[in-house]
C-alpha cells in the first residue's frame, strides 16, 4: 500500500553514470559518480532532513540486477524540491573531497 506521508529517495537519482531512462532524476550537473548510501544520509542530514528509515541491500526496479540504496523521509514539501536541496549537498561534499 502506498504512504502518503514519506518521500523514498534512491541512489540512482544521483547516480551521473545512468542515463534518465535508467532512473537518473537530477541533471548531469547535480549529480556525481557513483554516489554511495553514506554520502547520501549525510547530505540529507546536512539539506536539514530527517531520516526515517535508509536500507542498503535492495535493488531499484528501473535496474534489478544492481544493488542500490535509499532514505525515507517524511514528506514537508515536494519530491522536487526535496532532491534539488539533497544534490546541491552531494555535489559541494563531493566538489570539497575532491580538493
Amino acid at each position: 500500500m502506498k504512504d502518503y506521508e514519506h518521500v523514498v529517495v534512491w541512489l540512482d537519482y544521483f547516480n551521473k553514470n545512468l542515463k534518465k531512462s535508467k532512473g537518473r532524476r537530477m541533471n548531469l550537473e547535480k549529480c556525481v559518480f557513483d554516489p554511495s548510501l553514506k554520502e547520501l544520509m549525510d547530505a540529507t542530514k546536512v539539506a536539514g532532513f530527517e531520516i526515517k528509515e535508509s536500507e542498503d541491500k535492495v535493488r531499484f526496479p528501473r535496474r534489478p540486477f544492481v544493488r542500490s540504496g535509499y532514505v525515507v523521509l517524511p514528506k514537508g514539501s515536494s519530491k522536487t524540491i526535496i532532491l534539488n536541496k539533497i544534490s546541491e549537498k552531494l555535489v559541494a561534499k563531493r566538489s570539497k573531497q575532491s580538493k
